[in-house]
């Protein structure tokens, strides 16, 4: 028997408290409207003393440059156009955070989905959204850890997952196999760089809504997708953003491998 879910009205936005004072936070995939650019605000509202985001939208970047710098201080912003598929690019996005004195968290934000029959699905459908999503998510988590070891850090990766990579949908074997990719790499990388002192997890966010969602996904599906969460409704982008902020802080100093919902579809 099906059950209507009352859409529960979003929480007020949190005030940031210096969780994450001083450090030197790279946000992968971050010009958007979604989490990557909620991750970039609450970062800097929770202290980081520098942020560097990419992106592979240029004008959308440079966009984002201007505004948070504007708000934030520039000094405290940087941007570089990466894509994560190519490892030299990878590789010049951790060399512009090390003009702040490198990398302490790594946020991997970069993904691609898509919807697609697995009987209808070519190779090249196949591999290009593996290759962001799972192999991009690698590339950072390597080259990341790489810096971190070299500098005797304690750093901090975070990863994107989703729940799909917990749970089946039509049209979605690609994603779903790289996302649970994602959970896999967290939990064995973890282990590999324990001796480091170097914390990875993920979180695995359901619906968050932004305004590219609501442009590629009609309001049937949109209605559905809202009725299968506890609260009727979408999470916001920060409210994801708040778990990463969360795992990439003090506060979760214990936590390592670990893949956290934030949402009621975790199985």
């Amino acid at each position: 028997m099906s059950t209507h879910r009352p859409e529960q009205p979003a929480p007020d936005y949190v005030p940031g408290h210096d969780l994450l004072a001083g450090k030197v936070v790279v946000v992968t995939a971050a010009a958007g409207a979604g989490i990557g650019a909620a991750v970039v605000r609450r970062v800097l509202e929770e202290g980081a003393r520098a942020v560097v985001l990419s992106d592979t939208h240029a004008r959308r970047l440079a966009e984002a440059e201007a505004e948070l710098g504007k708000e934030f201080g520039a000094d405290r912003v940087r941007s570089l156009v990466c894509d994560v598929t190519d490892e030299a690019q990878v590789t010049a996005l951790l060399d512009a955070a090390d003009e702040f004195g490198g990398v302490d968290v790594m946020i991997n934000n970069a993904g691609l989905g898509g919807e697609v029959n697995v009987l209808e699905m070519t190779d090249e459908q196949w591999l290009k959204v593996l290759d962001i999503t799972l192999n991009g998510t690698f590339r950072c988590v390597r080259a990341a850890g790489n810096r971190m070891v070299a500098a005797g850090k304690r750093g901090v990766i975070v990863n994107n997952a989703s729940v799909i990579g917990w749970r089946a949908q039509e049209g979605q074997a690609h994603y779903a196999a790289a996302k649970a990719g994602v959970m896999a790499l967290t939990r064995c990388a973890a282990l590999d760089m324990a001796a480091h002192g170097i914390r990875i997890n993920a979180v695995s966010p359901s619906l968050a809504m932004h305004p590219f969602l609501e442009k590629v996904t009609t309001p049937e599906l949109l209605a559905e997708l809202k009725q299968r969460e506890a609260f009727g409704r979408a999470a916001e982008p920060w409210e994801v953003a708040n778990v990463m902020v969360f795992l990439a802080s003090d506060y979760a100093s214990y936590m390592t491998g670990e893949v956290v919902s934030v949402s009621s579809q975790h199985a």
